[in-house]
């Protein structure tokens, strides 16, 4: 449930996020399927990451290695993963897409989490993010309101080792307080307001990662500190409504 654009970055419409891990076997079906060898995805992989993700900023160690790793195409249907590289999202159903791989990277770096900490993602979709999150922290914690995505997503995570991601199906302005606190959280729908339930389920120190607005949207960080809430505008983006907000 995520649909974004970066304005001047080749476009993208963003909505969820796909999900793997460096599984072998899986990437040889997936070429077997798609008549492409698994050392051909291996190549636009590190395409990607060099010319659509490091090109543009990304320098985090960790979260390069995370988009060299797991592998896009597995999280697309079969039809779609020979573009599953490129600049730009790609449908997985449900009207939901992939997010634009540079969007992933931009969030992963953002919220700064190391191995020993866990995070809640908010939008599980396919899997995507939730996988990278899975390679930098130590439990990951995503939501998803949609209950069909969010059980292929648990599925597909689990398949592929996943052990250490927890996907639910639910509402995700709630968080999932029994979790909580968390060191980072990653919001991957624009609500028009931070929601309190995740600010508070944030912990001391902890960033938020979360797009902000209705029609002029931008990326916000979210810090916690002891003294109080530390905002900061970044990039302009263009996510799908988040969906589940209680009535006032």
């Amino acid at each position: 449930m995520v649909a974004a654009i970066v304005p001047g970055l080749c476009l993208s419409l963003l909505i969820f996020q796909g999900c793997s891990a460096n599984q072998p076997q899986e990437a040889a079906d997936a070429g077997a399927q798609t008549g492409k060898p698994a050392e051909q995805f291996e190549e636009q992989r590190r395409q990607m990451v060099e010319r659509q993700i490091r090109a543009r900023g990304i320098t985090d160690k960790a979260v390069l290695e995370a988009m060299l790793k797991v592998p896009r195409h597995l999280f697309v249907p079969v039809e779609y993963a020979p573009l599953a590289y490129q600049d730009h999202p790609l449908p997985i159903g449900q009207e939901q897409t992939i997010s634009q791989p540079f969007i992933v990277a931009y969030m992963s770096e953002a919220v700064e989490i190391t191995k020993n900490e866990k995070v809640l993602e908010i939008g599980t979709g396919s899997g995507y993010q939730a996988a990278i999150l899975g390679e930098l922290a130590k439990e990951v914690y995503t939501i998803e309101i949609i209950p069909e995505l969010a059980e292929q997503a648990r599925r597909t995570l689990s398949g592929l080792g996943y052990k250490h991601v927890h996907v639910k199906t639910g509402n995700g302005y709630e968080g999932w307080v029994e979790y909580a606190p968390y060191d980072g959280i990653v919001v991957t729908a624009a609500p028009d307001e931070i929601p309190k339930a995740l600010v508070d389920q944030l912990a001391v120190n902890g960033k938020m990662v979360i797009p902000i607005g209705v029609m002029d949207q931008e990326m916000m960080i979210i810090t916690k500190t002891p003294e109080g809430v530390l905002e900061k505008r970044t990039i302009p983006v263009l996510f799908v409504p988040m969906t589940g907000k209680p009535k006032q």
